[in-house]
């Protein structure tokens, strides 16, 4: 740092605080939040070159990824090509997800299989009651 600068800072800083300016400031007496809260300490920085550069971190590249799939599975009818496409697109995504976490593969499968048969019975059900 420049010689001399700090106390610059320094002094200004104390002005300021005397003045009020620090007084009712948006999130005055809470904790911070950190948009990294769940990346470990000793990784926040590269994760935070990283987005800087316009990286994401896997993990969440492929919560966009499946965001995404959802969305668009939404467009088409129960049983289409495309939307079996679609389903098995987010079973590998769901299972690769699970691989980054360090969970169970399995688990994606088993989770989005249920999911799928909810939304088969519930469809069932509201055709039936039309």
């Amino acid at each position: 740092m420049i010689p001399g600068f700090e106390a610059i800072v320094e002094e200004r800083i104390k002005k300021a605080q005397k003045q009020g300016a620090f007084e009712k400031l948006p999130g005055s007496g809470r904790p911070l939040e950190f948009e990294d809260a769940n990346v470990p300490n000793e990784l926040r920085l590269s994760h935070k070159i990283l987005k800087n550069a316009g990286f994401l971190p896997p993990e969440v590249e492929l919560k966009k990824k499946i965001s995404t799939t959802r969305d668009l599975m939404e467009g088409f009818d129960h049983g289409s090509p495309e939307k079996t496409a679609l389903q098995k697109k987010l079973n590998y995504l769901l299972t690769k997800l699970d691989t980054v976490r360090g969970t169970c593969t399995g688990t994606a499968l088993v989770r989005d299989q249920y999911r799928s048969n909810m939304i088969n019975t519930l469809s069932k059900k509201n055709i039936s009651e039309k």
